[in-house]
Formats: C-alpha cells, structure tokens, sequence
C-alpha cells in the first residue's frame, strides 16, 4: 500500500505492509524523530478518531481549525499552561480548554496532555503546532499585505462633481472631511453631470457627484441635498421690475444666458419646459456656473441659476429674483459611485459626512 499527501508542513508518508520502518516522515520544521513519526502516522491513519478522516472533496474549511484555535494552541505551547493561553488570547480558560477539545475532535488526536503541573503538547500536538506556526505567519503575512493596501487606498479620494456641488457644497464636506482624515489627499475635478459620469466609469474618480433628474447609466447613487432653481436677471433688466410670475410659455420662448447641454441645470430646465415648446435657443451657452452668473449680473440676459450660487448675488441687489408660475424647478443632488462598487474608505467617509451636513 503506498499514501502520499501534502500537508501543511509540505510531510511525506509512504508505508508498506511489511517493509523496514512503519513510515518516514519529511517536514521542514525539524528533524525527524521516533515520535514525531508515530504522530504522523497517528494523524494520516484512517479511523483514528471522530472526524480523522474525510473525503479529500471535503472543502478546507472543515478539516482544518480556524486561526484563532491555532493561536490558541501556539500559546498553550509557548506558556505551558492553558490557564495562561487563555490569558494571552483573551478568553476564559473554560472557553480555552472547550475550543482545544473542540480542535481535537475535528483532527481526531490528542493535542494536548493536561494535569496539576500544567499542561503539555503530545506529540501530536508538537507536530501540529509547527504547522499551525507557519499557517499563522501565513496569516500574518496575509493581513499586512491588506493593510498595506488598504493604506495606499486611504492614502487619497479622488472627488468629481458637478460645478454646483463643487463650488458651493464641496468645499464644507472637503473641511470637515479633512478634520477627520488630516493623512488623505484629496483631489477634486469638476465638470457637468455627464463628464462625473464618464470619469467614475474610467475608473479616474473614486465618488462623485451630480445635478440632474436621474442617477446616469451604470452608477447607483444616493440623494445627499436637494436644490431649487430660481430665475434671476440683473436690476437694470425689465423683469427685475415686474410683479406677475412669468408663465413657463414665455419662460420658454425667451432667449436665456444658460449651461450646456450635459449640466444638471440644464437637464432640469430643458424637462421642465418640453411641455411648452421647449427652451428657446440660449442668449449665451456656457460652461460654468459662475460664468453663467457673471453674465447675468452684466445685464446680458436673464438666467437660470442654482439658489445655492446666488444667495450672495440676490442679498446685495446685484441680480433679482424673478418669480416663475407654473412649473417645478426642484432638483436632488446625488452623490454616484459605479453600479455594485458602494464607496469604502475615504469616499464612504465623505458620503456619511455629506448626510450629516447636507447644507455644506
């Protein structure tokens, strides 16, 4: 009869029914003597004890002890004693001495001798322990490694969001971000709804944020604030001056200093007003809010522009609110993340802080 296996201390077990010496036992972690073999044997040999044995099919998971009951057993090795063991792995020693029972009935050997002097590894327990020993600097390897990366991920939040967002709530949530992560860099873009979109699904952004309607195709996201549009012209403009509400059909025929096409102010005006012959062609079309609010306090045209990026404008006169009848111009601003890639780290931190201060 001839067994080979690979076990965790890399052993090899070779036996025949009548050659010269039960086994041979190979491992790494010393030499091989008398007694060690007679543990090998006593763990390879089929039938030695509950749950000794089981199909190689089994999955690893079933067979072999979870990490903490291997710590435990390097600290009973260590100490000598279990009471001391359980001291180290922050149990009882009730707790201790039921999880070294449970670790023997799924390998199906004695691993530990216990009585009034302390306690002692077998020999079994002695072979077990050496590889317990490396599969826990394993672990310990493994968990570095993560934190390592998990280290160079926390290292820096990349931010892109719609101009709005960026210029007037952002700033808020970067500062008391930044209170709590004082070690993240954070780099912020800003651009229209649809370039956050195409920079999260480049993989060039870790969260953003958006204005319009709707969460874009192939992000998930979450309202974070809510946002009104308001209609506003400089005081020198005739509108400026007028007591009844425009009515969205004049609202829409009027030509208006706007965002382009791809802002969430724009897809929010742009819906509001399809029912009414739709917007008619811009004034000026341009790429910022703050380039849009600059030509409206020049007098060059009315525009339609965020409350939150003119309540400076409107306390000083400089641009006036003109009241609009008959059509919504309420918007959610969202935070967006790739579909089935929720924020961690740096971005999850920046998504909770935005809901606890939604106002910036």
């Amino acid at each position: 009869m001839s067994r080979e296996r690979d076990g965790g201390g890399g052993g090899t077990e070779r036996g025949t029914g009548g050659g010269a010496g039960a086994g041979t036992e190979r491992g790494t972690g010393g030499g091989a003597g008398a007694g060690r073999v007679t543990a090998a044997a006593a763990l390879a040999a089929p039938g030695s004890g509950p749950g000794a044995w089981e199909p190689a099919t089994a999955h690893l998971s079933h067979r072999v002890p979870d990490l903490g009951a291997l710590e435990l057993l390097l600290a009973v090795a260590r100490h000598g004693s279990l009471g001391a063991a359980a001291r180290e792995v922050g149990i009882t020693q009730p707790a201790a001495s039921s999880r070294i029972r449970s670790m023997e009935r799924q390998l199906g050997v004695a691993l530990v001798d216990r009585s009034p002097r302390g306690s002692r590894l077998t020999d079994a327990g002695a072979l077990v322990t050496d590889w317990a020993r490396r599969i826990v600097e394993s672990a310990e390897a493994f968990d570095a490694g993560v934190q390592a990366l998990r280290g160079r991920r926390d290292s820096r939040l990349r931010v892109v969001a719609s101009m709005t967002i960026a210029e007037y709530l952002l700033p808020g949530w970067l500062i008391a971000l930044r209170a709590e992560r004082p070690d993240t860099a954070v780099s912020l873009q800003a651009g229209n709804s649809a370039v956050v979109a195409e920079r999260l699904l480049a993989g060039e952004a870790d969260l953003g944020f958006v204005e319009g309607l709707s969460v874009p195709d192939g992000l998930d996201g979450t309202v974070v604030a809510h946002d009104r549009l308001a209609v506003v012209a400089a005081p020198s403009h005739p509108w400026a001056r007028r007591r009844a509400p425009i009515d969205p059909a004049e609202l829409a025929a009027t030509p208006l200093v706007l965002r382009e096409h791809g802002s969430g102010t724009r897809q929010v005006l742009d819906a509001a007003l399809a029912g009414h012959g739709g917007l008619a062609r811009p004034l000026l079309e341009l790429a910022s809010t703050t380039a849009v609010k600059a030509a409206a306090v020049s007098g060059a045209g009315p525009a339609v522009l965020s409350e939150l990026a003119i309540a400076e404008e409107l306390a000083s006169r400089r641009l006036v609110a003109v009241p609009v009848a008959g059509v919504r111009l309420s918007r959610d601003l969202r935070a967006v993340w790739p579909t089935g890639h929720r924020p961690t780290g740096p971005a999850r931190d920046l998504l909770t802080l935005t809901r606890a201060r939604p106002g910036g």
